[in-house]
């Protein structure tokens, strides 16, 4: 029996196929190239399906996916921010090509399933877990049951932080992406910046180019550049102040951080991040929460389709 994991990205796709044991076969990537098209990622999505069943004589039983944007239960993305995915019967379409049982799911939710099931710990049921990259993702799993609500539960990223605050790309304002997201983060570099304010940063951006790495920002931190510690301080305010909020509502057994931010970012921002959501936790809440950061990088959000179709069938 072979099952296929899926992650398709705003600038690849990475397929996985794998044994009912859990074992890789083989793998594919190629790019999405999203900008050429819907028809063109189509077709790059079927050459990494076509190139998995070629490398295997197990037969296919089924495809996970996971992919980002909303995506209602019946696995049709109704948007996707970097894909030209719009109420697109994504689940349909490769159901009827390749006539397997097909699971798709919001990228964040498949990716912290993933990280879940690579940590194997069956006594933490309740889980939540935020990744923080470009923009902020949630994902929440109730007695080992990924809960999707209608479709697109867990847009942690969207919880308001900051009533009538900064206003986010999704068009609300205070929104957490707006704080503390990698895109966060940046503009509000550029602003200070902006202003005339002197920091190593400014030669580090015009190193990496239009986009500032988060190891840029962790080399200005180590330095004792008061911007870089300012920006991590400002965003771990806000992490903090949605962490705390949200183990009130769910007081879970494990909160997995992951995504490129706090990846790169590590113990120095989850460390500011619990020490602020101690100031919104009910008292004694956070003790009883274990708090792990995203150990799969890329490889969480395939790994995390795989699981999820195993879970179908």
């Amino acid at each position: 029996m072979g099952l296929l994991g899926l992650d398709i990205g705003g600038t690849k796709i990475l397929g996985i196929l794998y044994d009912e044991d859990g074992q890789e076969i083989a793998r594919q990537k190629r790019k999405t190239k999203a900008a050429e098209g819907i028809d063109v990622v189509m077709n790059q999505v079927f050459k990494v399906i076509d190139d998995l069943i070629k490398e295997s004589t197990s037969k296919l039983e089924g495809i996970g996916v996971g992919v980002p944007g909303l995506v209602d239960a019946a696995g049709t993305v109704l948007f996707s921010p970097n894909i030209p995915f719009k109420d697109f019967e994504l689940s349909k379409l490769i159901k009827k090509r390749y006539s397997v049982p097909v699971y798709v799911g919001n990228d964040v939710n498949v990716a912290m399933y993933g990280e879940w099931k690579h940590i194997g710990n069956e006594t933490s049921r309740d889980v939540l877990g935020m990744f923080i990259g470009t923009g902020v993702g949630g994902a929440i799993i109730l007695d080992g049951i990924l809960y999707l609500g209608q479709g697109s539960a867990g847009e942690f990223g969207h919880m308001v932080v900051s009533a009538d605050g900064a206003y986010c790309g999704c068009g609300a304002q205070g929104c957490l992406e707006a704080y503390a997201s990698k895109t966060a983060i940046q503009k509000y570099i550029e602003k200070q910046i902006g202003k005339g304010r002197t920091t190593l940063l400014t030669e580090l951006l015009e190193e990496d180019g239009v986009v500032l790495k988060s190891s840029s920002l962790i080399k200005a931190y180590e330095k004792n550049d008061a911007l870089a510690i300012e920006v991590i301080d400002r965003t771990a305010r806000y992490l903090g102040i949605a962490v705390g909020s949200l183990v009130n509502i769910f007081h879970p057994d494990l909160f997995i951080l992951g995504g490129g931010v706090m990846e790169a970012m590590g113990s120095i921002l989850l460390e500011k991040t619990l020490n602020e959501a101690q100031q919104h936790a009910m008292p004694g809440l956070l003790k009883t929460v274990a708090f792990s950061l995203s150990e799969m990088g890329d490889e969480a959000g395939v790994y995390g389709a795989y699981q999820l179709i195993k879970s179908k069938m």
